[in-house]
């Protein structure tokens, strides 16, 4: 990982982008400090409020809930930032090889980390493939080859990833991960005993998700090359609801037809159409408010976030979720229990205090323009 100093943002630069991908992070690093956790414990459980927060929670199979969009719109972020990545390193000079190179470098350094995260959680060395930089790590190669080719062969590629795990997930014949959408017993599960001897521990989360959620990634690829492409500013917007439409649509169909199912833990067909369907409607109303209405005065919070995501995302998972929660609940804890301040109070505000020092790192390193890329 290099350690760069740069200038602060040009005027050319998209700010729907660098917003998308800023309150994505924001909202991942929440997640760190336990704050969607507190949201629904009492006195918040058994009330309104507590269906609200529960959007904040992954489904726990069948179904779609807004936390679900989450890694989808980090997958697809990358894959948008990518053409923009690519022309700049051209336009400096730098050889297909050489770029190839660094892609190739990337996704080693991303899958490694991906593991390294699992070991920080489990405290001890272990091999798991679960995490969203480990899945990254084939998504960003596949979507990088594909970059190349016309954006129609992109999308019939991507189409062809969805086909391909619909057919193994369905037609998969050994016994006990024959069931194509029952938790632990399907393809899926089958391929994380081949890989790393376990399964999820009745999370039902799999590995192989890397394929059909290569879509993400290319769909962005292709959203990015809309967005640098010489259109015009409606062009693009129309281009992006019309494709973000449509498969949003179609995910949802297949799971109301009871054909596939929107199951996010094994990132089934219609999963993957209706949060990328989310995601190009997203980015579509982001791009249109931000870089053609130009009401983008309020984004810099996340823009902060956003400019170091990778860092603060391991920050959060690391040293925020190892030592800084706890670190801050000692002080939050002792000064309001002498008010004989409610419980859930204090998590409350325990959470929001670690966020605002994550933030406060991000924007010292902000002010100081140090970024950290892989």
């Amino acid at each position: 990982m290099n350690l760069k100093s740069s200038k602060r943002f040009s005027e050319d630069r998209l700010l729907s982008l660098d917003f998308f991908r800023g309150i994505t992070m924001f909202l991942l690093v929440a997640e760190g400090t336990h704050l969607w956790s507190v949201l629904v414990e009492p006195p918040v459980d058994g009330t309104i409020f507590e269906s609200v927060f529960l959007q904040f929670h992954h489904h726990p199979w069948n179904g779609l809930r807004f936390w679900d969009l989450i890694q989808p719109f980090f997958m697809f972020i990358v894959g948008v930032a990518m053409p923009f990545s690519y022309a700049k390193r051209k336009k400096r000079g730098d050889s297909t090889a050489t770029i190839t190179r660094h892609i190739i470098k990337r996704c080693i350094i991303l899958l490694a980390f991906g593991v390294g995260l699992h070991c920080v959680y489990n405290r001890k060395l272990v091999w798991e493939l679960w995490n969203v930089l480990s899945q990254l790590s084939i998504t960003i190669l596949i979507a990088y080859f594909l970059m190349r080719y016309k954006w129609s062969t992109q999308i019939v590629v991507s189409i062809g990833l969805l086909l391909l795990t619909e057919v193994l997930y369905r037609t998969f014949p050994l016994e006990g991960y024959n069931q194509p959408f029952v938790k632990d017993h399907n393809f899926g599960s089958w391929v994380d005993m081949m890989l790393m001897g376990k399964i999820n521990n009745g999370g039902g989360w799999v590995a192989i998700n890397c394929i059909p959620t290569a879509a993400h990634t290319i769909w962005g690829v292709v959203a990015g090359q809309l967005l640098q492409s010489g259109k015009s500013q409606t062009e693009k917007v129309k281009r992006l609801v019309i494709g973000g439409s449509i498969i949003l649509v179609l995910g949802y169909l297949l799971d109301w037809t009871t054909v596939t199912p929107i199951i996010k833990r094994i990132s089934t067909s219609s999963f993957v159409l209706a949060s990328g369907g989310w995601a190009l409607l997203v980015l579509a109303f982001s791009y249109w408010l931000i870089d053609i209405k130009k009401i983008n005065s309020w984004i810099f919070p996340f823009v902060v976030v956003g400019t170091n995501s990778i860092f603060i995302y391991l920050f959060s998972n690391t040293i925020g979720g190892q030592w800084l929660n706890g670190f801050v609940a000692i002080f939050t804890n002792g000064f309001l229990s002498w008010f004989k301040t409610p419980e859930f109070l204090i998590n409350l505000i325990t959470a929001l205090s670690v966020l605002t020092l994550e933030w406060l790192l991000c924007y010292y390193l902000f002010i100081k323009r140090i970024y950290f890329r892989v």
